[in-house]
């Protein structure tokens, strides 16, 4: 006796697990990047240092200073006053107190300290380090003390 055999039909693979992993792991990735470039300002060029190295402890409380030129396409000062790039505009550096103050007052509010924040101050490698000290002075009056300035590692 002979026995006919079933054409077998072609195994389908669900791809829907597969999908949602993929959704997943690029939701995860996306939550753990570094966002630190995210209060860096593209018109800032920090000048270059071969002493210029990563922190090696991450600070708990930080505020992000931008400090550089209006520039056109071509990259030509627009102004040579340098401006502080802050999200509620452009300010030049003796205008930025009122600022200072208002960044003091909500970290009161959520319980730190200003002497406890670190102000991080992004200089483009033009300004004038006149102007740096004077914005070192504004946040002073604002009752910060604690300061680090960016650079750019120069790798030879």
């Amino acid at each position: 006796m002979r026995i006919e055999g079933k054409k077998s039909e072609p195994a389908e693979v669900d791809m829907t697990p597969m999908i949602d992993i993929v959704f997943q792991l690029i939701a995860f990735f996306m939550v753990i990047s570094n966002f630190e470039q995210t209060q860096a300002d593209e018109r800032v060029k920090l000048p270059r240092d071969t002493l210029a190295k990563p922190p090696k402890v991450k600070v708990e409380h930080e505020l992000m200073v931008n400090v550089g030129f209006d520039r056109n396409l071509q990259g030509d000062k627009k102004d040579p006053n340098p401006f502080v790039f802050h999200p509620n505009g452009e300010f030049r550096i003796q205008d930025f107190g009122s600022q200072l103050e208002q960044e003091k007052r909500l970290y009161r509010r959520t319980s730190v300290d200003p002497k406890d924040v670190t102000v991080i101050i992004r200089a483009d490698a033009e300004v004038p380090s006149g102007k740096i000290q004077e914005l070192i002075k504004l946040a002073q009056e604002s009752e910060f003390v604690k300061f680090a300035l960016k650079a750019q590692q120069k790798v030879e």
